[in-house]
């Protein structure tokens, strides 16, 4: 799973595109518009050039293109053709099909053209909530089923990343408005996904309150560096993948015996974990959420 992945199965080819795998056989077979490899047992396999050309034949398709005219155009002018939609066109019928075919050709150009497009149209937070939400939704699918590889994963989350930064730097030239509380954003220990919690601290500026971001992998005792300065912390968290089941109601109960002797601690905790979470033992400063929507509306 270190190196990009080369080869696909025509299951594969299906979950990135939308497509069944029989009309992508039909399509194969009537108009040429794929090449196959086989296995020794006689099962198709595809290259990443025919993954990338079905997504670019899929985002043709339905933006209106017939097939039978797709087969016609040059191989070598789909990818022209393709560019020229996305530069137009930023309807929400498209717009993830486009990041899966930057993601997948590691192409930032398309990336930029089709975010460009949106917020020419959209703020950045219908941008988010609409597209890059369902978009990372669905890479979480692929990474799962071993469709795509890390290194399309960290591509595609690292040009999201960016947008999250530029759009919170404009908000922090601003002096916070509100200062009834502060808050510390941080991933525990050997957590890495940090989109999710990146956003959030996008939100928490926007509404004008004062946010100290510290990012991945954060050991707990660390925590206290910040309480020393401030006395109403709001600390915010994301558990995406760790701490791992059998260890997350004792990060609580440590977090609990951090935070004994701060003055009026808080602890908001979101993502996949907080399911293995004993919610009949938390003290009322912990809270866990079960969406960034949520924890939104509490701000």
């Amino acid at each position: 799973m270190n190196n990009v992945k080369k080869n696909f199965s025509i299951r594969d080819l299906e979950n990135l595109s939308g497509i069944k795998a029989h009309t992508i056989r039909i399509w194969e077979k009537r108009y040429n518009l794929l090449t196959p490899e086989r296995t020794d047992t006689n099962i198709r396999t595809y290259g990443l050039a025919s993954l990338q050309k079905l997504l670019n034949i899929t985002l043709l398709y339905h933006n209106g293109y017939k097939i039978s005219k797709i087969a016609k155009i040059p191989e070598s002018n789909i990818p022209l053709v393709v560019r020229e939609i996305v530069s137009k066109k930023s309807n929400k019928d498209h717009v993830i099909n486009a990041f899966k075919l930057a993601m997948v050709n590691f192409d930032q150009t398309i990336f930029f053209n089709t975010y460009n497009a949106l917020i020419a149209e959209k703020s950045f937070r219908e941008i988010f909530k609409e597209t890059f939400i369902p978009l990372l939704n669905e890479i979480g699918l692929l990474w799962q089923t071993d469709t795509i590889s890390p290194a399309h994963e960290h591509f595609i989350t690292g040009l999201i990343k960016q947008k999250i930064l530029i759009n919170t730097e404009k908000l922090q030239n601003l002096k916070p408005t509100k200062t009834d509380k502060v808050f510390v954003t941080y991933l525990p220990e050997n957590e890495i996904h940090e989109i999710g919690l990146l956003y959030l601290n996008y939100e928490i500026v926007l509404r004008g309150y004062q946010c100290i971001y510290l990012g991945q992998t954060i050991p707990m005792e660390n925590l206290m560096d910040v309480m020393k300065y401030f006395n109403n912390i709001h600390f915010l968290s994301y558990f995406t993948v760790v701490p791992e089941k059998d260890k997350i109601n004792k990060y609580v109960e440590d977090f609990k015996n951090l935070v004994s002797e701060y003055n009026n601690p808080n602890l908001w905790i979101l993502g996949r974990q907080i399911q293995y979470i004993d919610e009949s033992k938390l003290p009322n400063f912990i809270k866990t959420f079960t969406s960034i929507e949520q924890v939104i509306s509490k701000l």
